[in-house]
């Protein structure tokens, strides 16, 4: 008897809908075909035990399974239980009321029957959604993330049994599984996160905080050891506006594939803040291997990279962020396939101001040479640094400034003013059909978009002559002065504007100019 399952493949964060075709015949030997790998191979090996854990037979017959189509490579355990669910039906041990050919099952089976948790059913939904199937039967693990989807059912199941009564009555059967709570999580997160009236002074580097966050703009912080750049860092995501349903189903369907479940509910709410280890490699940073997977920058999508002591990392590694910083997003190329990854995210980046940190240090002095100190600096080259919108310097604090109480604005009132300044830019350019930010716009954009008065570009020329600035930072700065216009309400960018815009190129001026490419 011949059986058909709809299951699901993933390829890079996206899902292809999979024929499961089960086929118990005359003769002897099992078989699975259609380029499975060995963990699906030995999918009936498993599913025999489950089987009979739950009371059915293993056919003694002919078994031959195919996953159509057969030219696609199919990875990982999850086809066990479409699998399982096949043979019992094959072998008329079951009799379902459900048209099987349109539900999508997916799990991984325990050799007890036990339904474990897969990776990428948010994908699965999407994918289940747009073929028009009837419901989606999951893990009761995955229930809550797949029920981001709407307009399918979508039911979980914690054994093999529950499984086949659903089929047999389309009745859910009590479980005594609890599904996460995600509110309680994003919560619990929440409250380890530093806020911006925790830090003492830097008035100027929250300030360009604020900036980036409203126009999603790059960020690097040069200052000495302890400065506190790495808690400013932090910081941002405080203030940085709540993940909207399309962010949240995105960076969720990212988490989901990569394999983390347990955070992918976390982030219904709050947005990623990813901070690699400077030892990290090509691959992890912009994904790839030999069955492609989401890097950190992917991870970092619709949030934010920190990189923390910049110049550590392989020049290489940092090279390759400069692509995805333009285009929001990281090309895969493989023999038999071309993947892509999306990679919008904000880049906060820190360093030393040289090996030794204690370079324009106002007590300290520093015991680098300036041919070392140029070595150090060119580790970043010039190019990635135009791509970087806001230069800001993090000058130590004193004493009397760490114990003397001052007032700063709240997390809470910046990440207010952010939304606002973010609600401007969407009405903005909702004509162009895009969900821009000020630091995404193109050139059309910043010429339509970007009026500035006459003292402004009189203020905008001199800095070109002065500090020789390239096309590119000339137009970071044009962007950088229309967020600071949205956050002041203002249509037209003025003067103020502009002035406010080049103090942030602070890598741009003569201190650090004899040390740049």
């Amino acid at each position: 008897m011949l059986v058909k399952i709809k299951g699901s493949a993933l390829l890079g964060i996206q899902a292809i809908l999979i024929t499961i075709e089960i086929n118990v015949s005359m003769g002897q030997g099992y078989g699975i075909v259609g380029l499975p790998d060995s963990s699906i191979k030995e999918s009936l090996d498993r599913t025999e035990s489950a089987i009979k854990a739950n009371g059915f037979h293993m056919p003694r017959t002919k078994i031959l399974v195919n996953l159509s189509p057969a030219d696609l490579k199919k990875t990982g355990a999850a086809f066990d239980l479409p699998i399982a669910i096949g043979l019992i039906a094959a072998s008329e041990q079951l009799e379902s009321i459900l048209p099987l050919e349109k539900l999508l099952i997916m799990g991984e089976l325990g050799l007890d029957g036990l339904i474990n948790p897969i990776k990428g059913v948010l994908a699965m939904a999407i994918q289940a959604k747009a073929e028009g199937l009837t419901a989606l039967l999951l893990p009761i693990e995955n229930l809550e993330e797949a029920s981001m989807i709407e307009g399918i059912p979508i039911y979980g199941f914690s054994q093999l049994n529950e499984v086949i009564h659903f089929l047999r009555t389309g009745k859910i059967q009590h479980s005594n599984k609890i599904i996460p709570n995600p509110i309680h999580s994003t919560r619990k997160l929440n409250e380890q996160l530093p806020k911006l009236e925790d830090i003492k002074g830097q008035g100027h580097c929250k300030r360009a905080l604020e900036i980036a966050s409203a126009g999603g703009h790059n960020l690097i912080m040069i200052g000495p050891p302890g400065s506190g750049k790495t808690m400013l860092a932090k910081s941002i995501v405080s203030i940085l506006p709540p993940l909207n349903m399309k962010e949240a189903i995105e960076t969720t369907q990212i988490y989901s594939v990569s394999n983390k479940v347990e955070i992918s509910n976390e982030l219904k709410k709050i947005r990623p803040f990813r901070q690699p280890h400077h030892t990290i490699s090509n691959i992890a940073m912009i994904g790839g291997g030999s069955f492609p997977q989401p890097g950190e920058i992917s991870l970092a999508h619709n949030g934010v990279l920190f990189l923390d002591e910049l110049p550590e990392f392989n020049r290489n590694v940092i090279e390759v962020l400069r692509q995805p910083m333009e285009e929001g997003m990281v090309h895969i190329a493989r023999a038999k396939m071309n993947l892509v990854f999306p990679a919008s995210f904000i880049l906060i980046a820190a360093m030393n101001p040289c090996p030794c940190g204690y370079y324009n240090h106002p007590t300290k002095e520093c015991t680098c040479s300036s041919i070392v100190i140029q070595k150090y600096v060119h580790k970043i080259s010039g190019p990635l640094l135009d791509r970087i919108d806001l230069h800001i310097e993090v000058a130590p604090l004193s004493y009397q400034t760490l114990t003397t109480s001052s007032f700063c604005s709240s997390s809470s009132k910046i990440a207010d003013q952010v939304f606002s300044a973010r609600n401007i830019q969407t009405k903005r350019l909702i004509n162009d059909g895009l969900g821009l930010t000020n630091a995404q716009m193109n050139s059309t954009q910043l010429m339509k978009y970007c009026t500035i008065d006459k003292d402004g570009g009189r203020l905008l020329e001199q800095a070109m002559e002065k500090f020789q600035l390239s096309v590119r930072s000339h137009d970071r700065i044009v962007k950088v002065a229309r967020t600071i216009a949205d956050l002041a309400n203002s249509k037209c960018i003025l003067s103020n504007h502009i002035s406010e815009a080049i103090q942030y190129r602070c890598l741009d001026r003569s201190s650090w100019g004899s040390f740049k490419e």
